[in-house]
């Protein structure tokens, strides 16, 4: 099974360039399955449901979110009811949201999860935990595991890897919208990489225009961050596993810049 994993769709300029390139590498990489990031997806905050049909009809199969997920208002019956968008399950107890998506690949049951991490973060249950929880009580009718991991610092995410190696199929890091170089399959069969970096505008601070940004770190006062535009990318990972032992097999990283051109 290919399956492609996108980092964090940053706003329209994020949705432009996925609905405009993500067709075009389905066809040509045979991908089985794709899992994007949308936490960020309506205008840099958050989810509503026209964005989350837009990206649905773009090709996307699931959606998983982070903190960032409940930022427009009037959207938690949408979310609670969007049977493909995976919020992170270790969210208090009422959440609005799915906790997993299940979805079948031909005779493969593929289930997706998200995890909030917990440094630098709010405050939350123990992902690690909750990840135990989670394949425990999932694993008997689940053949591949994938692991959106949203967290800030570097070794958490990097924890996180390691504690799921194994048992899981493949574990990416959301959130910091910074791409790393650092994919591998890790030693125990379980895909990895740090972060997938975002799908949005690079012209930017984390996707956010640079002025708005810089205000806040000159000043530390409030300042309205906007999405910015220009040099628009789609970045992500595309892993290849081996649906009757749920390791992976292949990592690759995926940068597709709007210019049509591939690195």
């Amino acid at each position: 099974m290919r399956i492609l994993l996108i980092g964090d769709i940053i706003g329209r300029p994020g949705r432009d360039v996925l609905r405009k390139h993500l067709p075009s590498i389905k066809r040509a990489e045979s991908v089985d399955l794709v899992v994007a990031n949308v936490e960020n997806a309506a205008a840099g905050f958050g989810l509503t449901e026209s964005v989350g049909q837009e990206i649905l009809r773009a090709g996307v199969d699931i959606m998983t979110g982070g903190n960032h997920l409940w930022d427009k208002r009037g959207t938690e019956t949408y979310i609670d009811s969007e049977p493909f968008l995976a919020r992170p399950a270790n969210y208090p107890a009422g959440t609005p949201g799915q906790r997993f998506v299940q979805h079948d690949v031909g005779d493969t049951r593929v289930t997706v999860l998200s995890l909030q991490g917990r440094v630098f973060m709010p405050p939350m249950d123990c992902p690690f935990r909750c990840l135990d929880e989670l394949i425990e009580k999932l694993s008997k009718e689940t053949d591949v595991f994938i692991l959106d991991f949203h967290a800030e610092a570097t070794s958490e995410k990097q924890a996180m890897g390691r504690y799921a190696d194994g048992r899981v199929s493949v574990v990416v890091g959301t959130h910091t919208h910074v791409p790393t170089a650092d994919e591998r399959i890790l030693p125990k069969g379980t895909g990895f990489v740090t972060d997938l970096g975002m799908t949005g505008p690079y012209d930017s601070i984390i996707g956010m225009r640079e002025d708005a940004v810089m205000r806040r770190f000159l000043t530390s006062l409030p300042s309205r961050f906007e999405v910015a535009s220009g040099d628009t990318r789609l970045s992500g990972l595309m892993v290849d596993v081996d649906t009757s032992s749920g390791r992976a097999l292949s990592v690759k990283r995926v940068h597709v810049f709007d210019e049509d051109k591939v690195q």
